[in-house]
């Protein structure tokens, strides 16, 4: 067998999943030049939250940390991560921003693209995955793992076929809750490597406490990489530790070599750092604990925390239980979405109102409503044809790509933002957080009066 390698995750979702995205440009580049000397497969450095959180929370331009992380990343792949045709912001937009977005993320400095959706539903990636191997980049496309009587080890294996058929250059089986038993990953990732050979790599969390055991077992099976974080941002909602997996694996056929020495450096160099945000009440100590519930109802260890706190909110904690069973009821209904960004907040919204409201269905948000309609994708398995009537009435979903729909919109987006935009990469920024970004436009370059109380009132994880 190949080497083991090793993508390290510390600068996206380490720091994503541990302290709500806050780790700083300036508390980044000075530790690059080591990390780049470690011997990883690729850094995860940007994606997922971290453009959100650089204009809204930090005042920083996210295309000028990705530039500034590309020029003292010298040997070693950068990786992002995108909803597909959502990129990093939580609607459907033009296949021309999707496309303009892509091509922007490579310019600046992404090598490797992780794409998902969080149906798998590929139309709504294949847009993406187009374009970035239209600009050189690696597509490495993912299944959402969850699990329900049509999350089979089969139907995976189908997404796969379809996944190498887009024209992938990998494949990352994303098990977001960390819910993958280790025995279903031997199973499937043999399963995947008799139908395919595209690399494949395993991303999961520890909040359930069985994500080492998963990766020792997946290793066994033959997967190609697995995502690890330097042991001050792993464990808990983040991933298991990288110096656990390099000491581990020293002197094995499968060793991914990396410099035990370095490791233990750049793990120094971040211990503080953890530890101010300790200090400061970022790091929730909740996100450290373990969750063996995860495992009963198949939610992600931060969806948990966050139906705790808005139902404290509403003066109703003791209906946490009645929540937790109730959203497996809603996920049945609605056809068995997986519980990852956006579905997972949209499932466990519905459930506090099922239960709240002491109806099912009585209120519905929006996007319930929609993705009913058919606007975020094709669910898993049919919803329940009389919860659909109860949602929709007589209206036909639709059944084709959602952003078949979406007219071709960079231009007029670029003619609305005017001379705020100094560039195709700030016309971005605004098309898919406006509010935010046009905030952060019109202050940029002036002094910033750091606002202590809002900063804390609106952290997000």
């Amino acid at each position: 067998m190949s080497k083991l390698k090793i993508m390290e995750t510390a600068l996206r979702d380490g720091h994503q999943s541990l302290i709500a995205t806050r780790l700083k440009t300036e508390e980044i580049l000075p530790i690059l030049e080591k990390m780049d000397q470690a011997g990883y497969h690729a850094m995860e450095v940007w994606g997922g939250a971290t453009f959100d959180a650089c204009i809204r929370f930090l005042n920083e331009d996210p295309w000028e940390r990705l530039r500034e992380i590309r020029k003292r990343v010298k040997n070693t792949k950068l990786q992002m991560l995108l909803r597909g045709q959502n990129l990093l912001g939580y609607r459907h937009y033009g296949d021309d921003v999707v496309e303009k977005f892509v091509q922007k993320s490579i310019e600046n400095g992404i090598d490797i693209i992780r794409i998902f959706d969080a149906l798998n539903d590929y139309r709504n990636v294949r847009t993406s995955v187009e374009a970035t191997k239209k600009y050189g980049g690696h597509a490495q496309v993912c299944i959402a793992y969850t699990t329900s009587e049509v999350h089979t080890v089969d139907y995976y294996v189908e997404k796969v076929k379809e996944i190498g058929a887009m024209g992938a250059d990998s494949i990352c089986i994303k098990d977001m809750a960390g819910i993958l038993l280790p025995s279903v990953a031997y199973e499937l990732i043999r399963r995947i490597k008799e139908v395919s050979d595209l690399p494949v790599q395993l991303h999961t969390h520890c909040t359930s406490g069985i994500a080492s055991m998963l990766y020792m077992k997946a290793v066994e099976a033959g997967v190609d990489i697995i995502d690890t974080g330097i042991s001050p941002f792993s464990g808990g909602t983040a991933q298991p530790s990288t110096e656990v997996f390099a000491q581990v694996f020293k002197g094995h056929e499968r060793d991914p070599q990396l410099n035990l020495d370095i490791l233990a450096e750049i793990a120094d160099y971040f211990k503080p750092i953890k530890e101010k945000y300790r200090a400061e009440g970022i790091l929730n100590p909740k996100v450290m604990d373990t969750e063996p519930k995860t495992l009963k109802y198949q939610v992600p260890g931060g969806m948990l925390s966050n139906l705790l706190s808005q139902l404290e909110g509403q003066g109703a904690a003791d209906k946490y239980e009645d929540v937790l069973n109730e959203i497996p009821r809603v996920r049945r209904d609605l056809g068995y979405p997986p519980l990852v960004t956006p579905l997972s907040q949209m499932v466990g919204t519905q459930s506090v109102f099922n239960v709240l409201t002491g109806a099912r269905y009585k209120v519905v948000p929006k996007e319930i409503r929609d993705y009913v309609m058919g606007m975020y994708g094709q669910s898993p398995a049919p919803v329940d044809e009389e919860i659909k009537k109860v949602i929709i009435g007589d209206e036909t979903p639709i059944d084709h790509r959602p952003a078949d729909d979406i007219e071709p919109e960079f231009e007029k987006i670029t003619a609305e933002i005017g001379e705020l935009a100094k560039s195709e990469e700030d016309v971005l920024m605004y098309a898919l957080f406006p509010e935010n970004a046009k905030k952060f436009l019109e202050n940029r370059g002036k002094p910033q009066v750091e606002e202590v109380e809002e900063y804390h009132i609106n952290l997000v994880i």
